[in-house]
């Protein structure tokens, strides 16, 4: 394959995802790292493209298939009965992770009356906290990536490294009972740190996203404390991860979460 063949196939792979890791790149195109690497800078001598840590990221793209906005119109009452059943599982006063998905944004929603502290990668997440006093707001930093809504990087890495959390409400492209994977690596590098910043992990995903594979391994689902999906969720996965041991609520779609005591009540 020609450089010029190979530079003009990693626009249009950047033009749907918007941004890859070097490693994703190179099985893409099937080519070295090195090669690449070179690619790369060519394309960000013409002011196609950006390189980042480990990456590259496109400039100017056009599609808009994962724009934040966009992507949170997909199952909209299937994330919202999500987030409401999902907050349920944190207690008044805890620190807990949100991670930067369009069903962890539902989950934030209902956070609030908890007065929580929330360490997010999510600008969605930030914004809709951004002015409540009630709720302490940590941002990791990183890379910020504004179609995606996401900071991501080797910055939010290191901050998350350093944070504990008593849960982390994460997303995901897919889960399978080989595993947990979403759609890039640099979203899998900071969704690693989340795993091992907080004590229970508790995986968001309506049921278009269960029995499905996305493009990069996560975790083994034993990594996972809980999995909350909506009523349509197929049987025999729901069955068999909780034969694995993993808690699955099904969150009922035309059912308002019960009022919760105040916090310091009795349980």
């Amino acid at each position: 394959m020609q450089p010029e063949e190979r530079q003009k196939r990693i626009e249009t792979y950047l033009q749907q995802a918007e941004f890859a890791s070097l490693e994703e790149l190179a099985a893409h195109l099937g080519v070295s790292v090195s090669t690449v690497r070179r690619d790369l800078a060519v394309l960000e001598g013409k002011g196609n493209i950006r390189r980042t840590y480990g990456g590259a990221r496109l400039l100017n793209p056009q599609s808009e298939e994962f724009i934040f906005a966009r992507r949170d119109t997909r199952q909209l009452e299937e994330k919202e009965a999500i987030g409401r059943r999902a907050a349920m599982l944190a207690q008044p006063g805890q620190t807990l992770i949100v991670d930067a998905g369009s069903t962890a944004y539902h989950v934030a929603r209902h956070l609030g009356a908890l007065r929580p502290q929330i360490i997010t990668n999510s600008l969605p997440v930030a914004n809709l906290f951004a002015s409540t006093p009630a709720v302490e707001l940590i941002l990791t930093g990183g890379v910020v990536y504004p179609r995606l809504g996401v900071m991501l990087g080797p910055v939010a890495v290191e901050a998350l490294g350093k944070m504990h959390a008593e849960v982390a409400f994460m997303g995901a492209g897919g889960m399978t009972f080989e595993g947990v994977t979403n759609s890039h690596a640099l979203l899998i590098e900071v969704q690693r740190a989340m795993l091992r910043a907080a004590d229970r992990v508790v995986l968001c995903v309506d049921h278009t996203k269960l029995g499905r594979r996305s493009v990069a391994f996560l975790c083994e689902p034993e990594k996972i404390d809980a999995v909350v999906t909506d009523e349509a969720a197929p049987l025999e996965v729901v069955e068999g991860l909780r034969d694995r041991g993993i808690e699955v609520c099904l969150a009922p779609l035309n059912l308002r979460a019960p009022a919760r005591r105040a916090a310091g009540a009795g349980s």
